[in-house]
């Protein structure tokens, strides 16, 4: 675990930071919107808690003149919503928190290509091979243990030693989270189907408690209602800024890597269907401007994916971290997964 120093001041000033100056090809895009009755708008349907995004989604309100209606909801959720309504979506942008339900509405023809001028702001591993999705940030899955219950070093090397029974009635999971679930798409796609389901098996045999979210999920284990849970690395960072260096819960990405060491992302397209394109497009290149990345970095402690943008120095690097060998445009089989999960009674 890196040190943490002046967090609560640093997500002050990402906080307060609103101004934010845009290439030319946002301003561009923006050319007319700002004045009048008809201002242009860009419907986003949001699968991003309001609390991370609400301030940038402002700031670029501010900045370009165009007005947002935004929808909040599940990342699962709003994917299928779109798929549901089919030509009558009034979604401009989807804007999830992980690759996989961007993968599935990819291959389900309903996100349209994007220019290079937007692809080519992220390195190739954090976009989708056909333009069709780009990456704006990056989280790591991560063990997030009691350091009053646990040492590092008694956590297990890999997401398996999950199943072994000394484990049983100390474990949290959130299986109906989206990240959860896309880090259950990549067990799939690693160690075959029934390998994946011989884990969730191996797991649900050890009594989890099953928690809403993330968030939830690291206050059990500050309670100590569990000892140990997966989750995202980045919402250790809000409860140290609410509660000190003495809040009694830290993360460790698995020793082992594989599943356990999944480097997803949160990003966003266009919808095939979308009624105000070029807004949709100026959304997404806000999203990847230096300073919109810089306050994600500094707000919300997730992993920036423009080059050249530095991660906090509380995080641990991304070269620190053994993510598995796999394309995250593959995991696009949502609905095998939430099968799964039915079927083993995750969900």
């Amino acid at each position: 675990m890196k040190p943490i120093f002046k967090i609560a001041g640093r997500w002050a000033r990402a906080a307060a930071r609103r101004a934010v100056n845009l290439p030319a090809i946002l301003l561009a895009a923006a050319v007319g919107c700002a004045g009048g009755a008809d201002r242009e708008t860009v419907t986003i349907y949001c699968g991003r808690g309001e609390s991370l995004v609400g301030p940038v989604v402002q700031a670029f309100e501010e900045e370009t003149g165009i007005q947002v209606d935004i929808r909040y909801g599940g990342t699962a959720d709003l994917a299928a919503q779109i798929l549901e309504e089919g030509d009558l979506s009034p979604a401009d942008v989807y804007y999830g928190q992980d690759a996989g339900a961007l993968g599935q509405l990819a291959s389900e023809g309903r996100l349209s290509p994007l220019p290079e001028s937007i692809l080519d702001r992220v390195p190739a591993r954090f976009r989708d091979p056909d333009g069709r999705w780009v990456g704006t940030t990056g989280r790591a899955r991560v063990f997030v243990y009691n350091t009053e219950l646990l040492a590092p070093e008694e956590l297990p090397d890999t997401i398996q030693g999950l199943t072994d029974p000394r484990w049983k009635g100390r474990i949290g999971w959130s299986p109906t989270n989206g990240s959860f679930q896309a880090f259950v798409t990549a067990l799939r796609l690693l160690e075959g189907e029934d390998a994946a389901q011989e884990w969730l098996e191996g797991v649900l045999a050890n009594d989890p408690v099953a928690y809403p979210n993330n968030t939830a999920i690291y206050q059990a284990v500050a309670d100590g209602e569990v000892e140990l849970a997966l989750s995202n690395h980045y919402y250790l960072f809000r409860f140290l800024v609410q509660h000190g260096s003495e809040f009694p819960a830290r993360t460790v990405s698995p020793r082992g890597g594989g599943a356990g060491g999944l480097i997803n992302i949160s990003g966003g397209g266009v919808v095939d269907t979308a009624a105000n394109p070029e807004a949709a497009r100026s959304f997404l290149a806000y999203l990847l401007t230096d300073a919109v990345q810089e306050r994600f970095a500094e707000g919300t402690f997730e992993y920036p994916l423009v080059p050249g943008i530095p991660t906090d120095p509380a995080v641990t690097p991304l070269s620190e971290i053994r993510p598995p060998d796999l394309e995250l445009g593959d995991l696009d089989d949502l609905r095998g997964t939430l099968d799964l999960l039915r079927e083993v009674g995750a969900i």
